[in-house]
């Protein structure tokens, strides 16, 4: 909660003390007024400077009048405990309001973490700092390992691989070359990348993004539109309402001014449209909760009110329906080696890089007992592999493309790795001395209840579909795994 939101929580709780008090102490008349008028001030006093501030600025009839002209009323004819109720009932419903904004407001902060901070302009061999806003089409910018791409562009020199987690939720990274595209937002891993600029800032993706989000806020529920336009007629009628029921009422009857008087604000405490000022953000911070319990966000008041009328649910594959971790799923070492020695030299090798891949083969090793050995002229080749020397042996690892330079793959290793790719896992190959010594497949593996949540929607009637920026080939393995109707993966 923010201090604004525990001030307001403090409030509550201090005049609802006030209001039980002035309901079971045995008290009439005065006695009760002083006890619930320091109530009703501690937890009204806003709305009636609210509703004070907008009818010097011509704006009447709005909530805050209504509600600062009920209570108020309810207080001149008596009714203390209801004056206070009412108030408490309305801040209690702003105050759930400000809570599922904030939380929704927290979650745009989180993804504002992919705005980059600055761009690296090459200008006559030297680097200067500027802001993405600066870089115009076709200027060259560099782009350090660990650094994040500020614009979209096409790699001009360099070799590396790219997390694109944040902008396409695709678990492994991407390797790219010279004359491949690259995005903005991602984060450089290894190597040194020049990039020429191919759009400006205010139309690069990661802006796109951002901009899409930022503005998701100013949607509102139907309800609440609703709401709105009720409350701009309802609350004159009432008003006006309220001030015949006084005038007419001794008129036409025989009743007292001073009886007319009070039934007219009686009237307007029971037009008070206390539930709608609380139901809509109730109703919203009851869905929000429960689906953050779930893990899930809406991102609209509108995307919550929609979802009971959906017929297509899109699902992201990596974090979704995917752990979003890459782990160890085979182990399979060359003849005349054991699981054993080829985990070791994998282990040996990966220690040293930085790849998710290679944290995933460390782990697995790990969990296996096994001592890393240490590697000496360890290299990175971006895209590629990794090479070192153990035990006065020259070792590999790293994809087909590149072990198949380094040592002959045997054919029944070259048809399981194909048969690995085929089921969504990664293989990678070791050498040691230009042999092949084994292969380990990597795979981001699918969550134990992604199939049956896949499949529990499927018979309410719902069309599965799952999004993934991953190739191809792996999402549509885990597509059938998930069993969803339709895969649209590299987006």
């Amino acid at each position: 909660m923010t201090k604004k939101q525990k001030r307001t929580l403090y409030r509550i709780l201090a005049s609802g003390l006030l209001f039980l008090l002035g309901l079971l102490l045995p008290l009439e008349g005065a006695g009760k007024l002083f006890i619930l008028l320091p109530a009703y001030a501690i937890i009204g006093w806003d709305v009636l400077w609210k509703a004070a501030r907008n009818i010097i600025n011509g704006q009447v009839f709005d909530e805050n009048f209504l509600m600062a002209l009920a209570t108020v009323g309810a207080f001149f004819t008596g009714e203390y405990p209801e004056a206070v109720a009412v108030m408490l009932f309305y801040q209690t419903g702003e105050l759930f309001q400000s809570v599922a904004v904030g939380r929704s407001r927290r979650s745009i902060a989180a993804l504002m973490d992919i705005r980059p901070d600055y761009a690296n302009i090459e200008e006559n061999g030297l680097l200067r700092q500027v802001d993405p806003e600066e870089v115009a089409v076709g200027d060259t910018i560099v782009v350090k390992a660990g650094e994040r791409i500020p614009l979209d562009g096409v790699v001009l020199e360099g070799n590396s691989s790219l997390d694109t987690a944040a902008l396409t939720g695709e678990s492994l990274p991407r390797a790219v070359a010279p004359g491949d595209p690259v995005i903005s937002g991602c984060i450089n891993q290894s190597g040194l990348l020049r990039v020429r600029a191919t759009k400006v800032y205010g139309e690069s993706t990661v802006a796109r993004i951002l901009d899409l989000v930022e503005n998701a806020s100013t949607k509102k529920a139907k309800v609440e539109n609703f709401i709105t336009r009720f409350a701009r007629y309802y609350t004159p009628v009432v008003v006006v309402a309220a001030v015949l029921l006084a005038v007419l009422s001794p008129l036409l009857t025989s009743v007292s001014w001073q009886e007319g008087v009070h039934r007219a604000l009686i009237f307007l405490v029971i037009s008070c449209p206390c539930a709608l000022g609380l139901a809509t953000p109730v109703a919203i911070m009851a869905g929000s909760g429960m689906g953050a319990k779930n893990g899930i966000m809406f991102k609209t008041a509108v995307s919550l009110e929609e979802t009971g009328k959906m017929e297509i649910v899109a699902l992201d594959k990596t974090g979704t329906i995917t752990n979003g971790e890459p782990k160890v799923t085979d182990l399979i070492p060359a003849r005349g080696i054991s699981e054993h020695e080829l985990l070791t030299a994998a282990c040996g090798l990966e220690q040293k890089s930085e790849h998710p891949l290679a944290r995933a083969v460390l782990e697995y090793g790990k969990e296996q007992n096994i001592q890393a050995p240490e590697i000496s002229d360890f290299q990175a080749l971006p895209g590629n592999g990794l090479s070192g020397t153990w035990n006065e042996d020259f070792i590999c690892g790293g994809n087909y493309s590149f072990i198949s330079s380094q040592a002959e793959i045997p054919d029944t290793l070259k048809q399981q790795s194909e048969e690995l790719a085929e089921s969504g896992k990664t293989p990678l190959f070791f050498t040691g001395n230009g042999r092949i010594i084994g292969m380990i497949a990597v795979a981001d593996v699918m969550k134990e209840d992604s199939a049956q949540a896949i499949r529990e929607l499927k018979n309410m009637g719902i069309h599965v579909v799952m999004l993934t920026g991953d190739n191809q080939r792996t999402a549509q393995a885990i597509g059938r795994q998930a069993g969803v109707d339709e895969v649209i993966a590299g987006v």
